[in-house]
């Protein structure tokens, strides 16, 4: 018999991917996550090097509620197919920018 699903998109009713609700929390924390860097760099409460460190904090936390609320990597089965794409598509532009900041470092011209 088939299994009792939910909706049109064929999750099951004991899981599946993310609800309305999961859904609306990462997008407030999105939002909040987005707003926070926005408002201290703006009035000049931080600057320079805190500045930067307010802006990585965040940009790690949005990344961090974005796959957890919107790419479903916490709800993911074995073998975790989504989790090593995402860490090869990592790898791959980690490998792309650090060998360009590299290139732009070493790449002296002498003339």
């Amino acid at each position: 018999m088939a299994q009792h699903q939910d909706g049109a998109h064929g999750h099951d009713a004991h899981g599946g991917h993310g609800s309305l609700k999961s859904y609306v929390i990462g997008f407030v924390l999105s939002i909040i996550l987005t707003i926070i860097p926005l408002v201290l760099v703006l009035n000049d409460y931080v600057e320079g090097t805190a500045a930067n460190v307010v802006l990585l904090v965040t940009a790690v936390l949005q990344f961090l509620v974005q796959l957890l609320f919107f790419m479903h990597l916490r709800e993911e089965n074995k073998p975790r197919y989504n989790l090593m794409s995402l860490l090869l598509g990592l790898l791959i532009v980690l490998t792309i920018v650090l060998g360009s900041i590299w290139i732009m470092t070493y790449n002296t011209v002498a003339h």
